[in-house]
Order: C-alpha cells, then structure tokens, then sequence
C-alpha cells in the first residue's frame, strides 16, 4: 500500500507541477470566498483515485475535492491532492500532495510528496518515518521560547479572528510562529525537525490524515481531534516542548472565548 501510495503520489506531483507551467485554469471557491479550488486539484485528484482503484478497487477513498467510495475492507484513502493551494495558485512554493490510509485501528500508511523539493515523507504504523528513505526525527528543542511554531486559518472570517486571539497570546511566549500554508508540510516539517510543532484548529482529515501519522512515527507528541469533533484541534511537536505547548494552547483558547463553528 505504501509503494502504491509514493508512486500515485510522485506522479500526481508531477502533473500538478505541469499545471504550474500555465495560468491557473478553472479556479472556483468552496467553503468561503478565498477557500480556492483550481482544474490542477481536480485532476490530481482523479489521478490518485484511479490508481488506487486499480490497485486496491474494494478500499474505501475519500478526497477533498468530492471524490468518493464506501468500500469493503475496513481501510479508507484520505487524499489531498493539493495542501497548499492558494499557494500554489499565488505561485508560492509551499505545496504537496497528500494520500493516507486508515483502518479500524487509526492511521495506518502516510505519504506526503513535495513536488517543488521532490521530497517524499512517508511512515507506516509502527515503522517509523522517513524523507527519501532516510530516517527522520523532530527536533532537540526543550524550551518553549525557543520553540518555531507552524499554524494555520481558517477560511471563515469570525473564525480567523478568534485564531488570531489565540495567535496573540501565544506570540510572545514561543522563538516565533509561521503561517506556511500547507497543513500537511508543516507537520512533516516537525516530523524532520524543521519546525519545532504545528498547531492548527479547523484542519479536515485530508490535511492531517498522512501527515500526523509521519510526524508521530518519527517521534513527535501528535494530538487529533476525537471522533466527528467539529472544527477540531491538531497539535503536533517535539517531545520535548509538547506538553507545555499544548497546555498552552488550551489555555490560550479558553481566554479566547467560545469557539466559533
């Protein structure tokens, strides 16, 4: 599964990189008006779809951009086949293509492909992750004011300004914080210790389904929303600022106020 998954990954990485050679084509909006959606994400998409199905045509599939299938054997497909996509469309290099495999057990298989790097992240339940075949580990980091902090927005404007709240208390006590704008490369990035966690409230499961596995099999303190949580919490980061970090965040979000959904 994880060889089918790097393959479909690297050669949808490709095709979208074709697309980038060309002004954006067929962008529309979903969720809000600046939650984009362009013919590179539906083709990719496809793309993946149709190589997982004829590898594995009984596995359940889900994509962000609509594709669908119920399946018969206890495993499902999570794909991204853009995280990042307004940067992509903005012609800014921080984009990958994201395919995960769960089963009754939680994440089972993760593949994350940077195709401007052509770097793949991968990790396997229990197997520990790697980038390009090599091992990988978070970083060394103990103290939380040295801490670099991945996070992200949501697409809703009532919602962007409670994160910002959050945002605003978590500043000062953190090195400082990136919005990068790919969920899914920010944990990886964790995962390889280029950023010491990634916190982010309102991800979907295509943005964190391959990625979370990669950064808690290379040993990062992963936290995920629980079972059909609406506009959930991701927390990932070394072990050892996390658990500082995380208590942070939850306090930060309670002085926030309630949480718009």
């Amino acid at each position: 599964m994880l060889e089918v998954a790097v393959a479909a990954a690297r050669d949808a990485g490709r095709l979208v990189m074709d697309f980038r050679t060309r002004e954006p084509s067929g962008l529309t909006t979903k969720t809000s008006d600046t939650d984009l959606v362009s013919d590179a994400d539906r083709a990719a998409e496809q793309f993946v779809v149709a190589a997982i199905t004829a590898a594995y045509p009984d596995d359940a599939i889900v994509g962000e951009e609509g594709a669908s299938s119920r399946g018969t054997t206890g495993r499902r497909w999570v794909i991204d086949p853009i995280d990042g996509t307004t940067n992509f469309v903005y012609g800014i290099d921080a984009f990958c293509v994201s395919i995960g495999i769960e089963d009754d057990e939680g994440p089972l298989v993760g593949c994350v492909y940077d195709p401007v790097r052509h770097q793949t992240f991968t990790a396997t339940r229990g197997g520990g992750a790697y980038l390009d075949g090599n091992r990988i580990s978070p970083s060394g980091t103990t103290v939380l004011g040295q801490a670099l902090v991945g996070t992200g927005f949501s697409y809703r404007s009532d919602q962007r300004e409670w994160q910002a709240r959050v945002v605003a208390r978590l500043l000062p006590l953190v090195r400082d914080i990136r919005r990068i704008g790919s969920a899914a490369l920010d944990l990886c990035w964790v995962a390889s210790g280029r950023l010491d966690a990634h916190v982010e409230r309102g991800l979907a499961p295509w943005d964190h389904a391959a990625a979370a596995l990669v950064a808690e099999e290379a040993g990062a303190v992963v936290r995920r929303p629980g079972d059909g949580e609406a506009w959930g919490l991701v927390m990932a980061g070394s072990a050892g600022i996390a658990a500082e970090l995380f208590k942070l965040v939850d306090e930060a979000e309670a002085a926030a106020g309630p949480i718009p959904r």
